[in-house]
This record gives C-alpha cells, sequence and structure tokens, in this order.
C-alpha cells in the first residue's frame, strides 16, 4: 500500500526490456545514437512540432533548470506559484543554474492567476539597474497539489507573458497525467497555448530515470547543448536514454500508464468518500489527492503498513480526532487489491 510518491514504483517491462535491447554492442555515445534520432521523430510528431528541439536527461530537476538557465539570465527574475518544485524542492538549482537569477513567487496557492501574475510582474523590472529584470514564467501541469491548469486558463496566462515579452515554461513531471485527464493534445497544452519550453516527465510515470526537455522554438537549442554538458547532465552511454523513452512513446505506452495511475487515485478517492470522517481539500484531477483525515485513521494504516505522506511528522502523540493533511499518491502499477485493502482499514 505504498502511496507516498509515484517515484516509489517499478519500472515499465516495456522500459526495461528496451534497455536490455540496447544494451548489446557499440553505437554512438552523448546522443548520438541511433535510437535518439527515433525519440526526436516520436516527439515532434506527438506534439505536432517538427521544428522542436528535443533533448534527454536524468532527472527532473536537471530537465527544469536547464531549461530555465536558457531563457533567465542571472540579473532576471523566474516568477512561479509558491508551491513549485522550483521554489520548494530543487534546493536552489535554478538559482545556481542560471548564476544566481532569483524566483519571485506568485499568489499564495499552487495554481498561478492571470491577476496575481500581472501584480507580480508588474512589480518586477521597473527599477532599472537597481531590481532584477523580467524573466520566465513557469508553470506546473500538473501541480503539486494536484491540479491541472485548463487549456484557458493556459492561454490566458501566456496571454499576461506576451503582453511582457517574457517566455513560458512548463514544468510537466506529471504532464501524461493531465493531458490524460483534460483529453488534449499535447500541442494544445504546451506550443498553441503559448508555451516555449517543456520539462516533459518520464521517471513518475513509470521510466526508471529519463526526462526530456522540449524546446518548441529551437533558438536556445545550442545555448542548451553546452549547458547541459557545462552542468554535467550529458550522459555518455546516452542510449540508455534513449531506450527508455523510445518505449515510452512506443504505442502511447505513456498515456496508457498515465490513465492507470489517474483511474487507480479515482477508485482511491471514490472509496474516501464514504467515510465521513475524510474530506479533500482538492476534488482528485491527476494520480494525487490531498485529504484530512483523523489521526487515529493514519495511525491504523500506518500499523498496516500503508505508505503515505503526512503533514505531521510524528502521528504516535496528540488527538485521536485530529485532523491532519495527507498527500496520497498513486501509480501505474498498483493493484486494486491495494487500494481496497486500504480503504476497508481506512474505513475501520
Amino acid at each position: 500500500m505504498y502511496f507516498g510518491s509515484d517515484n516509489t514504483g517499478p519500472v515499465l517491462p516495456q522500459v526495461m526490456q528496451a534497455l536490455n535491447d540496447a544494451n548489446t554492442g557499440y553505437t554512438g555515445s552523448y546522443g548520438a545514437d541511433p535510437i535518439m534520432d527515433r525519440v526526436r521523430d516520436k516527439v515532434r510528431e506527438i506534439f505536432e512540432a517538427p521544428e522542436a528541439a528535443v533533448y534527454l536527461v536524468a532527472t527532473g530537476t536537471a530537465a527544469n533548470v536547464l531549461a530555465l538557465s536558457c531563457y533567465c539570465p542571472p540579473t532576471h527574475t523566474i516568477f512561479c506559484a509558491p508551491k513549485a518544485h522550483i521554489h520548494v524542492d530543487e534546493c536552489n538549482g535554478p538559482e545556481f543554474y542560471t548564476n544566481g537569477a532569483k524566483l519571485t513567487l506568485v499568489g499564495d496557492q499552487d495554481k498561478i492567476t492571470p491577476d496575481t501574475l500581472r501584480t507580480a510582474v508588474e512589480g518586477e523590472g521597473n527599477r532599472g539597474v537597481h531590481g532584477p529584470q523580467r524573466g520566465p514564467l513557469s508553470i506546473t501541469q500538473a501541480t503539486e497539489m494536484g491540479q491541472i491548469y485548463t487549456l484557458s486558463e493556459i492561454a490566458a496566462l501566456t496571454e499576461v507573458t506576451k503582453s511582457f515579452g517574457i517566455p513560458v515554461h512548463m514544468d510537466g513531471a506529471r504532464f501524461a497525467n493531465a493531458l490524460v485527464a483534460l483529453n488534449a493534445s499535447p500541442a494544445d497544452m504546451t506550443w498553441r497555448a503559448g508555451v516555449d519550453v517543456l520539462s516533459f516527465g518520464g521517471t513518475k510515470n513509470g521510466c526508471m530515470g529519463v526526462e526530456a526537455v522540449v524546446m518548441f522554438n529551437p533558438d536556445k537549442a545550442w545555448e542548451f547543448e553546452l549547458r547541459r554538458k557545462r552542468g554535467a547532465h550529458l550522459f555518455s552511454k546516452h542510449r540508455y536514454l534513449s531506450a527508455q523513452m523510445d518505449a515510452y512513446l512506443t504505442d502511447d505506452l505513456w498515456l496508457t500508464t498515465a490513465r492507470q495511475a489517474n483511474a487507480n487515485m479515482a477508485r482511491l478517492a471514490d472509496g474516501l468518500r464514504k467515510i465521513d470522517s475524510v474530506s479533500f481539500r482538492f476534488d482528485p484531477q491527476v494520480n494525487m489527492a490531498f485529504v484530512d483525515m483523523p489521526r487515529a485513521v493514519l495511525q491504523r494504516l500506518a500499523a498496516q503498513g500503508a505508505v503515505f505522506h503526512a503533514d505531521t511528522p510524528d502521528l504516535s502523540s496528540g488527538a485521536a480526532e485530529d485532523q491532519i493533511t495527507t498527500r496520497l499518491v498513486s501509480d501505474w502499477s498498483m493493484s486494486e487489491d491495494n487500494i481496497d485493502r486500504f480503504l476497508t482499514i481506512a474505513a475501520g
């Protein structure tokens, strides 16, 4: 009953097989392998972006910080939500890779609104040489709270950025989960809506460790290559990144696993709604939910081996009826039996 993170699940059998298949003979290094040629073609076809520059790295943090560094000089600032991964979970990686650009937090929620964005952008870049200049907007799809930006919401944000001439980065660690939930096309959720560069996630959705950076305008492609090398994220045996992404994109596997992960959360959420003492912070839209649950329920679940992330580090002390916010995340591999067992224990 592992609901702590979709990072904890196994690798897709198709990805493991692709790695094994790639592990023969000799081939070009540093991305000059024929598998990467297929990956590049597949990504361009999926996103309907024949001129897009496509690069692979091993982690989501690398994808985010390297992409952002191409669009944000050290004299500028990156606009993001307070709960964005680049602010909360990347150990000042964006600041490091941009050589000191700051982050400007927009609003107080996980989703940014056009009004809060405009206010934040207007508050920067107006002090001449004394203040940070206006840099890119970074949005997360799906957000760290499991919410989704609709296509119209993305377009409304990019309308603001266009008025200021600043680029847009999308952190898509759970891009596939958001895409299938919206039943949208990859192009409509990115470049058609005004997104300039995407961190396209694979690891959370069944890969061993691979993310793609997709630059819809290839003007920054060479700079990205230089930054990736300088930042020590260019793999010499690159074929093992290529093989993962190739398998992930074959026969819509990436969409199938995202739908399964979302369906697993929907099954869990349907069961939790039947428990009077449990309430949701947001209606789950993807494979993540934030729920308020009594301490006694969480203690019972933990005692039976359930894994989850509770806001309170110590469940052992405190009133049994205390409501504790808990993050639950499902992945593609989760069995219905484990979901139902979790629900049975939670119901008491």
